[in-house]
């Protein structure tokens, strides 16, 4: 079982280490010591509750779609010249960019601060670990 301190823990679902030391005291994680005996929780039962709390804003204009993998969020940046554009959304945590043509911006009405979705239909979704091994 991999076990995930504290600190780490907090940093992935972004929160503080005080936020998580109170799930272990009230019950909602389930404190368990690592190898250097400091206070940890299970991997699995932490990527239970990050699904658990995982919850976007609802998004007004979704369509049937088989692209799974959406993140709404808020435009923090554009960059464009007279064919190509590159936009920036921040969604949580995430940092999402696109590639698209200028005349797509126009169309679409963004601008900073506005609300959108990224839709990411992918074939190809690296995966790396911290161990350096990646696969496809």
């Amino acid at each position: 079982m991999p076990t995930i301190r504290v600190s780490e823990a907090a940093r992935f679902l972004g929160v503080s280490d005080d936020t998580v030391r109170r799930w272990t005291e009230h019950g909602t994680l389930t404190p368990v010591k690592d190898d250097g005996g400091r206070l940890a929780v299970d991997g699995l039962e932490l990527a239970r509750h990050a699904r658990k709390l995982a919850q976007l804003p609802d998004d007004a204009q979704r369509r049937g779609s088989s692209a799974r993998n959406r993140f709404v969020g808020l435009v923090t940046g554009i960059t464009a010249d007279t064919v190509m554009a590159q936009v920036e959304l921040q969604c949580g945590p995430f940092r999402v960019v696109s590639l698209m043509s200028s005349e797509a911006v126009r169309e679409l009405g963004l601008e900073l601060g506005s609300v959108a979705t990224a839709v990411v239909k992918a074939t190809t979704v690296i995966i790396e670990t911290p161990h350096g091994r990646a696969t496809a």
